[in-house]
């Protein structure tokens, strides 16, 4: 298994070869930076961990992380010692949360961004060849990280030019850096992630680089997956432990006529609507 960078990591907790190990993927995750895929696909891990008969879980991180912030002990670390450590930090949680695959692809942020980037579009299209997963979580397009959103537009490219028979059944697209708690609750897809709490803490642990560097996202995803859960309704009791929000993004995959900038901003919209009928209602 090849892909169009030399620094491309392809991993395989279990040993298996790497095209069997996609092959074998049910849910798969494709995220921007190292420590996305586990703050925005623990309901994914957690579907395979859970029922393991043949569910099976893949993480794809696309960029390199050389960006990241870092202070304490990763203070005066270049980008490319950064770029080692994150690396071998994703492999640890691939091997905690039981992943058939792990790949990073290790594109610079820069040509993510590059509409037609040719080695951005040849490695998702070989990885959305190679596997058919019932369930694809991505960034989500209202999210306020440009290279999220990059990421976001790049795989929707790759989802599209697949044949129409090969998509898969369910796109979602999940919160990490804009929640999702503003969308009104019929737009609102409820990905379980209280479950396994060791575990979650266990692998956003993994990534010491970020927490040790100055980024509490161990404690910071934690506490709005229960805030989520705590707050979705205000006359029932809490139905899961643990919330990350996600927008259905299956129309836009089945449809590619759709406008991405029109479906995103429909749920705006929405938003705009239900705060209006509100007020109105009691005025």
């Amino acid at each position: 298994m090849r892909f169009s960078r030399a620094e491309a990591d392809v991993f395989t907790p279990d040993g298996a070869a790497p095209e069997s190990g996609l092959a074998r993927v049910t849910h798969l995750c494709v995220a921007a930076h190292q420590d996305d895929i586990e703050i925005l696909a623990h309901d994914g891990i957690c579907d395979c961990l859970d029922q393991p008969d043949g569910k099976a879980f893949g993480g794809v991180v696309v960029t390199n992380g050389a960006g990241s912030p870092r202070s304490g002990p990763y203070a005066q670390f270049s980008d490319e010692q950064m770029q080692a450590v994150r690396r071998e930090e994703q492999r640890e949680a691939a091997r905690l949360g039981g992943y058939a695959i792990q790949l990073q692809l290790a594109h610079p942020s820069a040509d993510v961004k590059t509409p037609g980037h040719a080695g951005v579009a040849a490695d998702l299209a070989a990885i959305f060849s190679g596997c058919a997963p019932e369930v694809v979580y991505l960034h989500q397009p209202a999210d306020k990280h440009d290279t999220h959103v990059a990421v976001f537009l790049r795989c929707l490219e790759a989802l599209r030019a697949l044949p129409p028979e090969r998509r898969p059944r369910r796109v979602l697209g999940a919160e990490v850096w804009r929640d999702l708690d503003w969308l009104v609750d019929a737009d609102k897809v409820a990905l379980d992630s209280g479950r396994r709490p060791r575990l979650a803490m266990e692998l956003l642990g993994a990534f010491d680089s970020q927490i040790s560097g100055g980024k509490r996202y161990d404690l910071a995803a934690q506490g709005r997956r229960l805030a989520h859960a705590t707050f979705h309704t205000s006359h029932a009791t809490d139905r899961l432990a643990g919330i990350t929000w996600a927008m259905d993004l299956t129309p836009l995959v089945k449809d590619p006529a759709l406008d991405v900038a029109d479906y995103t901003l429909a749920y705006v919209d929405r938003l705009r609507s239900d705060i209006a009928a509100r007020l109105a209602r009691f005025r």
